[in-house]
């Protein structure tokens, strides 16, 4: 299984200069007990935007151009066959977590889109690619609450593929 794992604005904007624009930390742990479920993928910027990075907890698969990359702790791929291989090796699903041209790359294997609105609006500089909602069903919407830790109205959203 293939999922999404995201958290955007209401104009879709998903980063600024390689960060998020926000502080949720609820948002923060819906996507920590989501991906404590399987393998997380990502790109190389993304990777690097996490504070001590990687990932605890998770097999994190790293997907890049460039030939002679390394991180420790993760497992450096340079293509989606590397990276769907590398999961095979464990009964997982496989957590796609950005950069946009991984949620490009992966979106017509998606099985799960797990899917926080922030609603609000920020300066950024990255979107989430278009998604067809249409092909998926929301199978579950839980409103955020609004705290002294998050500002911020969001919602959290699940949708499934149909068929």
């Amino acid at each position: 299984m293939i999922t999404f794992v995201w958290a955007e604005d209401e104009n879709g904007v998903i980063g600024k200069d390689g960060q998020l624009p926000w502080t949720l930390p609820a948002d923060m742990a819906f996507f920590k007990k989501v991906t404590l479920t399987g393998n997380v993928a990502m790109g190389r910027k993304t990777l690097e935007s996490i504070p001590n990075p990687p990932l605890k907890n998770r097999k994190n698969v790293v997907m890049t151009r460039n030939e002679s990359y390394e991180f420790p702790g993760v497992v450096v791929c340079h293509n989606k066959e590397e990276v769907l291989a590398e999961n095979e090796k464990e009964d997982k699903p496989l957590h796609v977590i950005g950069g946009v041209s991984l949620f490009e790359e992966f979106l017509d294997e998606v099985d799960m889109l797990y899917r926080t609105i922030i609603h609000d609006t920020f300066e950024g500089d990255t979107f989430i690619p278009q998604i067809d909602y249409d092909k998926f069903e929301l199978i579950e919407k839980v409103e955020g609450t609004v705290d002294d830790k998050n500002r911020h109205p969001h919602t959290f959203l699940i949708y499934k593929r149909k068929g």
